[in-house]
C-alpha cells in the first residue's frame, strides 16, 4: 500500500460555537493518491468548499473551526499548522482554483501582474523569462491572442476567460495536488474539453493528484477515478465512478444522476411577432498604442449580427467564450454601443436618446451570469426586486409596491417572508431566483438571460429550466438565452443561433440545428458537449 499524498479523517467543520453552532461538514474521511482524480459532488450547501477550503486551512477562524479531524499532506499535519507552514505550501505543493474568478483576481492589475506574482514569489522569474512563461500558462488554458491578453485587466476579460487566468495561475508551479472548485463553471464546452485534456495531461506528466468540485456531472464521468457523494455536510456514497454512474447505491446519487432538464415544450402552430429584431449590429472595440493612444486595430466583439426574438419563443446563443454571445445581449438592451439596426416591437432603439429610451427599459431587462456579484450585498431582497418599481413609478402606494415584490418572489418559488433577508443567506440557486424575480416584477416582454443556470447544481439547473418554461408560457415574453452548456440550451430554446468570432456560423430551428448541424465548428460543441468520450 502506497502512503497517500492527502488523507482526511474524521473531518468537522462547523461555524460559531455554543448555542449558535452550525455544524457545516461532519465526519468526511477520504484519501487521494498521487496522480489520482478524487471528485466531490453534491447540491450547493452540501459541504464540498468547505471540505477544500479546509485542506488549505482557508476557512474564515477562528469563526469556523474543526471540532474533530485530521488533514495530513504527504504526513504530514495542516490542521494547527502554523502560518509560515501554510504559505509554503499554498499556491506552491497544494494550489486551488476558486469558483469566483471576479472575487478572486485582484481588479486592479493586470492578468500579466497576477499570473506572473505566483512565479516570482515561488521560481524567482523575472523580465523576459517571467513574460514568456505567462504567456505559455494563458496559451495553455486556451487564452486567444495571448499576448494581446497580458495588460488586460479582469473586468475586461469574458466569464469564461478570467476562470482560464485563475487555472493558469493554479498551475503555474506544477502543485503536487490541484484543488479545483467548479474550475469548468463558467468555460464553454470546447474549452471545457481542452481544459479537461490539459488537466489529465499534466497529471501524467508530473503525476498531479486532483480533488474536484464540480456540480456537473458529465465532467465527472469524463475526469474521476473515484467520487465522493455529499449531502448536507457528510459523505454518503463514495467509490470508483464508473461503479457510481452505473450502479449508484444511495438514493440521492440516484436522484443527482436523474436531474436533467426534461424535453423542450410543444408549441402551438404559427409564427408570433418578432419582439426584438436586429440587423448587421456591430461592436467594435479599438486597440490604442502609442504615446497618443492611436488606434491600431479593433477587437471585432460582434460582427454583422441579424437575428429576430419572437413572443414567447426562445433563441439560444451559443458558442466559445469570448464569441461575443454577451456583448450582444448587451448591444440589443443597450447598454453598450453598437452600430447596425436594433428594433424592439417594431420600432428603432438605436437612436432614441437615453431619456426617451428609460420607458422602454422596464419591458427589457436581463438576468446575468453571476447570482453573487449581480445583486447588492447591501439590499434587502425586497429593495433589489423592489428597485426597478421606484425608478419607473410602477407602485403607486407603499402596499402595492410590498404586493408586487411578493407575487414576483412567489412566482420564481420563493416565500415573500424571506423579502427582509439579504443575498449572503441564500445558496446559488436561491440568489438566480431573486435576480429572475428583479426582471420579472417589471412585466418585461423581452428578457436576456446571460449563462443564468451556469453556476448551479444540476438538480436546480432542472428546476430554473422549469421555472422558465412556466414564466414564459404565464407571460409570453420572449427570451434570448445565452448559454455555454448545449443540454440547458437543448431543453429551452426554439431557434438557435451558434457565434464564433463575433460572426454567426450557423442558425435555425433548434431540433434540426442539434441533429443536423451543418458546419464543423458546430459539430465540434457538439461533440464536445455530448459525447463522454472525447477528453
Amino acid at each position: 500500500m502506497t502512503t497517500p499524498i492527502l488523507d482526511v479523517t474524521d473531518l468537522a467543520v462547523s461555524f460559531g460555537r455554543g448555542p449558535e453552532e452550525v455544524r457545516a461538514v461532519s465526519g468526511v474521511s477520504f484519501s487521494l493518491e498521487k496522480g489520482e482524480t478524487l471528485a466531490l459532488v453534491g447540491e450547493s450547501g452540501s459541504g464540498k468548499s468547505v471540505t477544500a477550503l479546509s485542506v488549505l486551512q482557508l476557512l474564515p477562524y477562528p469563526r469556523a473551526w474543526h471540532p474533530s479531524g485530521s488533514i495530513r499532506l504527504a504526513g504530514r499535519e495542516l490542521v494547527g499548522a502554523s502560518e509560515r507552514e501554510l504559505r509554503r505550501v499554498r499556491g506552491d505543493r497544494v494550489a486551488m482554483v476558486f469558483q469566483e474568478p471576479m472575487t478572486s483576481l485582484n481588479p486592479l492589475h493586470s492578468v500579466a501582474r497576477q499570473v506572473g506574482e505566483v512565479l516570482e514569489i515561488h521560481k524567482g522569474l523575472r523580465g523576459a523569462a517571467l513574460r514568456a512563461r505567462v504567456v505559455e500558462l494563458l496559451t495553455l488554458v486556451g487564452i486567444p491572442e495571448a499576448e494581446k491578453r497580458l495588460k488586460a485587466l479582469p473586468h475586461e476579460l469574458s466569464g469564461g476567460q478570467r476562470q482560464r487566468v485563475m487555472i493558469a495561475m493554479a498551475l503555474a508551479n506544477e502543485p503536487d495536488i490541484l484543488i479545483a472548485d467548479e474550475p469548468t463553471t463558467a468555460l464553454d464546452v470546447t474549452i471545457q474539453a481542452q481544459i479537461l485534456a490539459l488537466l489529465k495531461d499534466l497529471q501524467a506528466r508530473l503525476g498531479m493528484a486532483m480533488l474536484f468540485i464540480t456540480h456537473d456531472l458529465a465532467v465527472v464521468r469524463k475526469l474521476a477515478d473515484r467520487v465522493a457523494v455529499m449531502r448536507q455536510g457528510e459523505i454518503v456514497e463514495t467509490g470508483p465512478a464508473r461503479q457510481i454512474f452505473a450502479a449508484p447505491a444511495h438514493v440521492y446519487t440516484r436522484q443527482l444522476l436523474a436531474a436533467e432538464p426534461g424535453p423542450p415544450p410543444e408549441r402551438p402552430a404559427g409564427e408570433p411577432s418578432p419582439v426584438m429584431e436586429a440587423g448587421d449590429v456591430r461592436v467594435w472595440f479599438p486597440i490604442k498604442s502609442g504615446i497618443l493612444g492611436r488606434t491600431t486595430d479593433h477587437i471585432k466583439a460582434v460582427d454583422g449580427v441579424d437575428l429576430a426574438v419572437r413572443a414567447g419563443r426562445t433563441l439560444g446563443v451559443v458558442g466559445e467564450s469570448g464569441s461575443g454571445k454577451t456583448t450582444l445581449g448587451l448591444a440589443l438592451l443597450r447598454l453598450i454601443r453598437c452600430e447596425g439596426r436594433v428594433a424592439f416591437l417594431g420600432s428603432d432603439i438605436l437612436n432614441l436618446s437615453a431619456k426617451a429610451l428609460r420607458p422602454r427599459r422596464r419591458e427589457m431587462q436581463m438576468v446575468f451570469q453571476d447570482p453573487y456579484g449581480s445583486l447588492s450585498p447591501r439590499l434587502s431582497v425586497a429593495d433589489i426586486v423592489g428597485e426597478g418599481l421606484d425608478v419607473h413609478h410602477l407602485a403607486r402606494t407603499s402596499d402595492e409596491r410590498r404586493d408586487m415584490i411578493a407575487r414576483a418572489l412567489g412566482e420564481v418559488g420563493l416565500d415573500p417572508a424571506m423579502g427582509d433577508r439579504y443575498p449572503h443567506e441564500f445558496s446559488g440557486g436561491q440568489r438566480q431566483r431573486i435576480a429572475i424575480a428583479r426582471a420579472l416584477v417589471l412585466k418585461p416582454r423581452f428578457l436576456v438571460l446571460d449563462e443564468p443556470t451556469s453556476a448551479l447544481d444540476v438538480s436546480v439547473q432542472a428546476q430554473i429550466v422549469d421555472l422558465l418554461r412556466t414564466l414564459q408560457l404565464r407571460h409570453d415574453i420572449a427570451y434570448l438565452f445565452i448559454s455555454h452548456d448545449l443540454r440547458v440550451v437543448r431543453a429551452l430554446a426554439d431557434d438557435v443561433m451558434v457565434m464564433k468570432d463575433g460572426r454567426v456560423v450557423e442558425s435555425g430551428p433548434a431540433g434540426d440545428l442539434f441533429a443536423r448541424p451543418r458546419t464543423a465548428y458546430t459539430r465540434a460543441l457538439m461533440a464536445a458537449a455530448f459525447d463522454l468520450d472525447t477528453v
